[in-house]
């Protein structure tokens, strides 16, 4: 494999990590929202990504896309809060989708495959140097 191709490899997986911690970050920060501009609760957003070969001769090289990024179908969660300024008039209150320890298994994991793809633009780059010095 030809130290090009791996540089695009590794830099769309790091575009794709970041999306990946950018919606983590956003759902968590949102975890409490009741009440958006569109009405009713925050709607929890998932990443969906898409791995696309780079050469036809070698499909098993894929870069990954960012394909979309979607609301979460799962219900929204109910409470009994007849206090809270939101709730409806059987006391009942609905909290956004978002499921706190999962969004933080989300972001770790993203935040790993972030580094490893780091690792392998770095020691992509230490290779280019080193092919440079040896060409000399």
């Amino acid at each position: 494999m030809n130290l090009l191709k791996a540089g695009r490899i590794a830099h769309s997986g790091l575009y794709a990590q970041r999306v990946r911690i950018n919606v983590a970050a956003t759902n968590l920060a949102n975890a409490q929202v009741t009440r958006t501009l569109e009405g009713g609760p925050y709607k929890a957003r998932q990443v969906v990504l898409k791995a696309i070969p780079i050469a036809k001769e070698s499909p098993f090289l894929q870069q990954v896309k960012v394909e979309a990024i979607k609301e979460d179908p799962t219900p929204f969660r109910e409470v009994y809060d007849p206090g809270h300024p939101d709730a409806d008039e059987r006391g009942i209150v609905r909290y956004p989708n978002v499921e706190v320890i999962t969004e933080m298994v989300e972001l770790l994991s993203a935040s790993r495959a972030y580094e490893a793809n780091l690792s392998v633009l770095t020691t992509t780059k230490s290779m280019y140097l080193k092919t440079l010095e040896l060409l000399k």
